[in-house]
């Protein structure tokens, strides 16, 4: 069904990733994802590409899974694409009723006509054989694209809430722990701009410079973009294989090196950090348990310390062998949302969270990834990431943090106020205007 071809990577200079970006980005269809070369996190690419719409699948909440079932096993090819947080509705008696301006549709994928793959020593094209003969042409005019370096450039984002209402909702939510309705609940808050036009592109380039994160990616179908810096995996499967890596605990980098050591030192051996992502180590084990074999449920890593460019984070990694009897699209339900977006317990929670909050989560907290036609696939968590709707001319981020009985709610404010650090510098080719 399609059609492959290798390159040498030593042929094409290290900005090879760069230039396909910048040259798939005149395509009305882009899904970019980059690990930014990062180590140690199973990764399989330097980053993967999907240009241009041969068929596709667009769906709001219900029945949406099994609509994407049945189109994977028609397709039997690679999809690219993504699943918004309120998919939950989906899965659970849940309603989101909290405002929505962007209006993503609940899941969106695409079988792509054209596909990259850049691994560490060589370059693959994935070609639909009814583009197939386009193959050397395009990879010439990659090679020829220049790379634009917008200058850095300020968006001053209005709050959902002031201080003052974060606060009181968070203490509202600490009753409900101490009530033991649950343990643990991951709060959110948006940040937006309305009537204002970005360069997608050119606010990737930048937002990915200064973040470099691993999981990052860049998606544009229609009037809908996510410019996403993820440090975070939801779910990857290899042959049998899950891994699921959620993080909980953050803290910000200094310049200065011995800080910088103190405050990674103070992540570590924070209580509040370590229970809190302790708690959703036992939420995953639970949830991977669903499609595992007997006993292969495992912890290869716990509350691990990763440095990211502008933050600190804690992250645990979680395996287990999959039953073979598990499609892939039932395997990725029977963990979303990811627990690290939810809290434990997970029903409970996300009715909590729904009821606190003010802004319907979308792709916030979603995932964005592939499918193989050999039945793998590699999902984000849709974290430190900017959406706009460039038809209601709306972009917004929204930020996270867990409250636990040991939360302090301005301590969880300021946490917020570091994560969207980044997304506050986001960088535009041309000038922003504000109609």
């Amino acid at each position: 069904m399609r059609t492959k071809k290798l390159f040498q990577k030593s042929s094409v200079g290290e900005n090879f990733g760069d230039k396909l970006l910048a040259w798939a980005n005149k395509s009305d269809e882009v899904i970019f994802l980059n690990s930014n070369k990062s180590k140690g996190l199973y990764q399989n690419y330097e980053a993967l590409i999907a240009i241009d719409t041969f068929t596709a699948i667009k769906s709001d909440d219900l029945n949406a899974f099994e609509k994407l079932n049945e189109y994977h096993t028609k397709t039997k090819d690679w999809l690219f694409g993504y699943l918004s947080y309120d998919l939950k509705n989906d899965i659970e008696s849940i309603t989101s009723k909290n405002e929505d301006h962007l209006l993503f549709p609940e899941l969106y994928f695409i079988q792509p006509k054209k596909i990259w793959l850049l691994k560490e020593n060589s370059i693959e094209a994935h070609y639909l054989k009814i583009v197939e003969d386009e193959i050397e042409e395009d990879f010439n005019s990659i090679l020829k694209t220049e790379i634009s370096y917008p200058k850095a450039q300020l968006l001053d984002f209005s709050p959902k809430w002031q201080k003052e209402e974060y606060v009181s909702k968070a203490k509202d939510i600490l009753n409900h722990i101490q009530r033991g309705d649950i343990y643990e609940v991951n709060f959110c808050q948006e940040f937006f701009r309305k009537d204002t036009k970005i360069d997608p592109y050119a606010t990737f380039r930048n937002l990915n410079t200064i973040s470099k994160a691993p999981f990052s990616s860049f998606l544009k179908l229609e009037n809908f973009y996510a410019l996403c810096a993820s440090p975070e995996r939801f779910l990857k499967k290899e042959g049998d294989k899950l891994i699921s890596q959620p993080i909980k605990g953050t803290a910000k980098r200094s310049k200065d090196k011995i800080e910088d050591e103190k405050l990674k030192l103070d992540l570590k051996n924070d209580p509040k950090e370590v229970s809190e992502n302790i708690m959703i180590v036992d939420l995953v084990r639970n949830d991977l348990s669903k499609t595992a074999t007997k006993s292969s449920v495992k912890v290869e890593e716990l509350c691990e310390i990763y440095s990211f460019e502008q933050v600190h984070q804690m992250i645990s990694t979680i395996t287990s062998q999959v039953k073979n009897d598990y499609s892939v699209v039932e395997i990725i339900e029977s963990l979303f949302p990811m627990g690290s977006m939810t809290g434990a317990p997970k029903l409970s929670a996300m009715e909590i969270s729904e009821t606190y909050e003010s802004t319907k989560r979308g792709l916030y907290s979603g995932a964005i990834g592939y499918i193989t036609p050999d039945n793998n696939f590699d999902f984000n968590v849709v974290i430190r990431s900017l959406l706009y709707n460039s038809e209601t001319k709306y972009v917004s981020y929204m930020v996270g943090s867990a409250l636990t009985s040991l939360a302090d709610p301005e301590q969880e404010y300021e946490e917020c106020l570091v994560k969207g650090r980044a997304l506050q510098y986001v960088v535009n080719a041309t000038e922003v205007t504000k109609e």
